[in-house]
């Protein structure tokens, strides 16, 4: 390890530790419902009928999912995984648990898409947990990643909660490739939340995002995006959204060279 904080490897106030946010009672993050459904818009359409989220934390995104075969959440953090088994309770087709990417884990009955939101950054050694996350989704089925993008935005905030580092779509194809998976998709969203996080972490000195700031952000910055992510081919952006498909005959990592 580095002299950064500790990662998403230790279970106990995991959560915490990566989002900058405590596992509170309540269901939280009601402040962002428009970027939600944003990231929702962008990711479920690469999804099957069985998906498993990792890093699920309060399982808002999560919740999103209606109609499918079988929707497994899991966290790292054992009051996250509390508090979404409690979540859950009601949906015959959730399950809930506490799942460690940082070992060798795998899902008993593997499923057609792993969705990871705001996780791969946490590792140091990226490929492997792509290749352990891999090991949970059927032949043929993809790994949908959402990571924060571009170096140029890393900021004290991204140190305190354990960023190794943020990406670019190239890089990201990298470790997709190293994995021994087959990249269909890499490509930069949020060209505006990118400009606004820039200004805020790197200007501004920010040290985290702002209740109110977030607020107005979802409600004005959002609708935005949505526009020109349909008008314009983004450049840039605060995140990085790829789409792995694991080979029929499952993953295979290169060698470390």
């Amino acid at each position: 390890m580095t002299d950064r904080e500790p990662s998403m490897t230790s279970p106990e106030g995991a959560f915490a530790r990566a989002t900058g946010r405590t596992v509170p009672a309540e269901e939280g993050g009601a402040d962002k419902p428009r970027y939600r459904r944003y990231q929702y818009d962008l990711i479920a359409p690469h999804c099957g009928r069985s998906v498993l989220e990792v890093g699920a934390g309060l399982g808002e995104f999560a919740a999103q999912f209606t109609g499918l075969d079988r929707l497994v959440v899991t966290d790292v953090d054992p009051d996250a995984v509390a508090l979404l088994k409690n979540r859950f309770a009601d949906r015959a087709e959730v399950e809930a648990h506490q799942f460690d990417l940082a070992g060798t884990q795998a899902l008993d009955r593997p499923v057609d898409t792993a969705v990871a939101i705001n996780v791969l950054e946490h590792f140091e050694d990226d490929a492997h947990v792509l290749a352990v996350l891999a090991r949970s989704v059927v032949p043929g089925g993809t790994i949908v990643l959402w990571v924060p993008g571009y170096q140029s935005l890393y900021s004290e905030f991204d140190r305190r909660v354990g960023h190794f580092r943020r990406y670019t779509p190239a890089t990201l194809r990298d470790a997709i490739r190293r994995a021994g998976l087959a990249c269909e998709l890499a490509r930069p969203v949020n060209l505006l939340g990118g400009v606004a996080w820039w200004a805020a972490m790197r200007l501004g000195k920010v040290q985290g995002p702002k209740t109110g700031a977030v607020g107005v952000y979802d409600r004005v910055v959002v609708p935005a995006t949505r526009v020109l992510d349909r008008l314009l081919p983004i450049p840039f952006g605060q995140s990085v959204l790829a789409v792995a498909r694991v080979p029929d005959g499952g993953p295979r990592a290169e060698k470390a060279r």
